[in-house]
């Protein structure tokens, strides 16, 4: 069977194991397909991270493709179909951890970019990739690093898009021009342990926080704006007791996050949790884990190169979106770069059997490959 371009590249690197932080030569393959079209590599490891610098000329301005070759871990293998590192094609579905998030994206931008370069080899600006194995973990060594080193040598993105499976129901329908903030926190609520029949000796925590607790959940922080919903607060763990049925827990923690937009900081959040636990009297320690800045990108040349390109391959007028969780885009555009986000369909990611449709991924390399023509082509 002839397979396209794009699928054999996506292919080779769905073969790699790379799970996260490992990259397992993911970097390398696409390193090596770089480097044949002129592209300057320079690799970046940080701790037990690979991550991959390439640039094609000196010049601004610079378009830069980012993302991760690291999957999530596959779960129970006997749960999937096939292995999920021995990709295989099934009516018309290309199966395969990392075949949604987003290795199929990384192997369209290659092709994109190699088509591009063919055509105009002496293209305006730069061309970039600036490829991580440390999205799916802690991102502490991964994207955030490498925009450190290239801060501190003033090297700057004009663009960056970012290959995150962007896409509901059709290749292109929606694309991210934001994301949320991601605000977290881990609340210990102090009580006094003792027996459940002598309350009068004791402070139950759970008690004591649980209208505060039914405050954060009710509370509407805000309205959203035209870009953002509005912010939400959610619980996500809530521990408490020794397991007996007749003694008072002497503490409680609870786990909670907010996804925020921009009509907040994240120290108005902070601050208005603390009045809440101060009013309700509720004895506390709280430690806060900020994930990321809410960022934006407005309306203009790179939204409207993706639009355009979207439009001429799939006929499918586009939606701006800021939904979804956090992606690395938030490291990236506090550094004046307009970030974009957009790849296949993002409807199995991180699930047993991910896959993609293999009639997408032509089409995503030359949406790839036209908002090049439309930024970069002299």
């Amino acid at each position: 069977m002839n397979h396209s371009e794009t699928l054999e590249l996506s292919l080779q690197l769905l073969r790699q194991p790379s799970v996260t932080p490992i990259d397992h030569t993911c970097q390398t393959i696409m390193a090596d397909r770089l480097a044949a079209v002129g592209f300057n590599i320079e690799n970046m490891r940080f701790e037990d991270v690979d991550n991959l610098w390439a640039r094609r000329g000196t010049e601004s301005p610079v378009f830069c493709f980012a993302g991760h070759t690291d999957v999530v871990p596959t779960g129970h293998l006997d749960a999937w179909s096939s292995d999920p590192f021995l990709p295989e094609i099934r009516e018309g579905k290309l199966y395969g951890r990392g075949s949604a998030d987003m290795k199929t994206a990384l192997a369209a931008m290659v092709v994109a970019s190699e088509r591009f370069v063919k055509k105009h080899p002496n293209h305006k600006g730069s061309i970039a990739f600036l490829i991580t194995s440390d999205e799916e973990g802690p991102s502490i060594n991964g994207t955030v690093k490498v925009i450190e080193t290239l801060e501190a040598r003033n090297e700057k993105m004009t663009w960056c898009l970012v290959g995150e499976p962007s896409s509901t129901n059709t290749l292109g329908d929606i694309i991210k021009n934001g994301r949320r903030g991601s605000l977290n926190a881990v609340l210990t609520v102090k009580g006094k342990q003792g027996h459940v029949a002598y309350p009068h000796l004791a402070i139950n925590p759970i008690h004591t926080a649980s209208k505060a607790l039914a405050e954060l959940c009710d509370t509407v922080w805000d309205h959203g704006n035209e870009y953002f919903p509005a912010t939400t607060f959610q619980v996500s763990n809530i521990q408490a007791g020794t397991g007996a049925t007749n003694v008072v827990p002497g503490t409680m923690t609870v786990t909670f996050n907010f996804r925020y937009s921009t009509e907040l900081t994240a120290d108005q959040l902070k601050a208005r949790v603390l009045e809440i636990l101060a009013r309700h009297q509720v004895e506390h320690e709280i430690e806060w884990t900020l994930s990321g800045l809410p960022f934006l990108t407005p309306v203009g040349e790179l939204v409207n190169a993706a639009k355009q390109a979207i439009k001429n391959v799939t006929g499918t007028e586009t939606q701006l979106s800021t939904s979804g969780g956090t992606s690395d885009g938030r490291f990236i555009a506090p550094t004046g770069a307009q970030v974009l986000e957009l790849g296949v369909l993002n409807a199995t990611i991180h699930q047993i059997n991910e896959h993609v449709n293999i009639a997408e991924l032509d089409p995503l390399a030359e949406i790839y490959e036209q908002i090049l023509e439309q930024l970069l082509s002299e």
